[in-house]
């Protein structure tokens, strides 16, 4: 059975998301080890609670790669196949990207290529942008540029606070991420250039 390596620096509500899927059958994996570079993020003690291998590796005044390189060791012990961003709340090194090429996975809430970065539903809202929502994506060297895999729409209303807009995307990533971690690990796509496609896709 594959396993997935989830990296966490919060209250982790994508990876509460995978780990239900994995529950309920509807994601056929496990999580071999939830990796968290703050102490005292949430999501490390659910993950705990749930019996799951769950390890802190603070990142204070370590520089990325040399950090980078700790993380990799952990995912390498734990025999992961699949790297799972879930509110990581940092940019991984080209060290790191080398050693899980095309593995990586991440989840942004906006439909990227608009708005990378952070703050993206404040920029939706600055930008007066009728609809927005959410991409899971591979982690590339770029901000937020990877292939995509999945995205979700989300109508932006007029009354829309970034507060209530990235509360009403929230719920289309915690139901996008799973699907798309499972297309990732059926292997049944294919990537061209940036489009990431159905295996049976003819160009």
């Amino acid at each position: 059975m594959p396993t997935l390596g989830v990296l966490l620096s919060g209250r982790g509500s994508n990876f509460r998301a995978i780990a239900g899927a994995i529950d309920a059958g509807k994601l056929d994996t496990e999580i071999a080890v939830v990796i968290s570079n703050r102490e005292n993020a949430p999501a490390i003690e659910h993950a705990r609670e749930r019996g799951l291998n769950a390890i802190v590796l603070p990142s204070k005044n370590l520089e990325r790669e040399a950090y980078d390189r700790l993380v990799v060791a952990e995912l390498r012990r734990n025999r992961v196949d699949l790297v799972i961003l879930a509110g990581y709340m940092r940019i991984l090194s080209g060290y790191f990207l080398r050693e899980f090429p095309l593995r990586i996975l991440n989840i942004h809430p906006s439909l990227l290529p608009a708005f990378p970065g952070l703050d993206a539903q404040h920029q939706a809202i600055a930008h007066g942008v009728k609809f927005s929502g959410c991409t899971v994506h591979f982690v590339d060297e770029g901000l937020d540029s990877g292939p995509i895999v999945a995205q979700a729409v989300v109508p932006v209303l007029d009354a829309d606070t970034a507060e209530t807009l990235a509360a009403r995307i929230l719920v289309e990533e915690h139901r996008i991420y799973p699907q798309a971690i499972a297309l990732v690990l059926s292997g049944s796509y294919r990537i061209e250039g940036r489009r990431v496609l159905a295996a049976d896709a003819r160009g």
